[in-house]
């Protein structure tokens, strides 16, 4: 990583910390001046419209793309889970679940049970990968990442593709996760519903943070707004009053 003195270090109790990062591709500027702070058992979720640098972010935390400018720094022994947004197999290529998570090493067969226990994918152990629907993939992809018991556990738009029903089922996985394994979680997330319903705390991006806190905060800020409409905002709003009261007379 590219070190350089920072106008503000690492907060000494996040167990990432992202500082003044920045990001070229090719002479264009991808991501500038990010500063972010990730804490245990907090969930923070990157928002943005498509090009904002979402996806580049995700890939420099995980060490897969060199900023140009700024510093990661991880807590000592921190491990990081990961679920990328897609991952292409060939469908001719026999395969099944317990063989594809013992790639490119076996695991020992109670972590390998316990991690497909955890993601809600226990009952596919002995079926083929090519015969899974969108969300049964997609909780054996989270069983790979809960191998490692993550500390930090990272998604990349995990639910793309999926409908309603499969995009909720996976998220009750992820909220169950992060209480069993005291893991912190990032995710990138285009349902905005999700964002409202289970972020601890939302960045916008578009290439810089233009704005970030509590879900109703961002949802109300003008920068929002302007990216994704006054509509969408009010919609969200809405959402979130309504949530709040429903747990209210809970």
């Amino acid at each position: 990583m590219l070190t350089m003195r920072l106008a503000h270090p690492p907060d000494s109790d996040a167990i990432l910390s992202v500082r003044q990062l920045g990001v070229r591709f090719g002479g264009q500027q991808i991501l500038e001046n990010i500063n972010l702070d990730l804490y245990r058992q907090q969930v923070v979720t990157l928002i943005g419209p498509n090009g904002s640098g979402k996806s580049t972010l995700v890939k420099t935390l995980i060490g897969a793309v060199t900023p140009t400018s700024g510093q990661v720094t991880i807590a000592p022994q921190q491990r990081i889970g990961y679920v990328p947004q897609r991952l292409h197999l060939d469908p001719t290529l026999p395969m099944t679940v317990k063989r594809f998570i013992n790639l490119p090493r076996r695991h020992p067969r109670r972590d390998v049970h316990k991690a497909l226990e955890d993601a809600g994918a226990e009952a596919l152990t002995h079926a083929a990968m090519s015969e899974l629907s969108g969300g049964q993939f997609q909780r054996v992809l989270l069983a790979r990442a809960l191998l490692v018991k993550p500390d930090i556990l990272i998604l990349d738009e995990a639910t793309q593709g999926l409908d309603h029903r499969g995009t909720a089922a996976f998220y009750q996985h992820i909220e169950s996760v992060r209480h069993a394994y005291g893991c912190a979680v990032l995710m990138v997330s285009h349902d905005l519903h999700v964002v409202m319903r289970t972020a601890d705390h939302v960045l916008c991006l578009n290439r810089v943070i233009c704005c970030q806190g509590e879900p109703e905060h961002v949802a109300s800020s003008p920068h929002y707004q302007a990216l994704f409409g006054d509509q969408t905002a009010q919609t969200l709003a809405l959402y979130r009053h309504h949530h709040q009261e429903a747990a209210n007379v809970g």
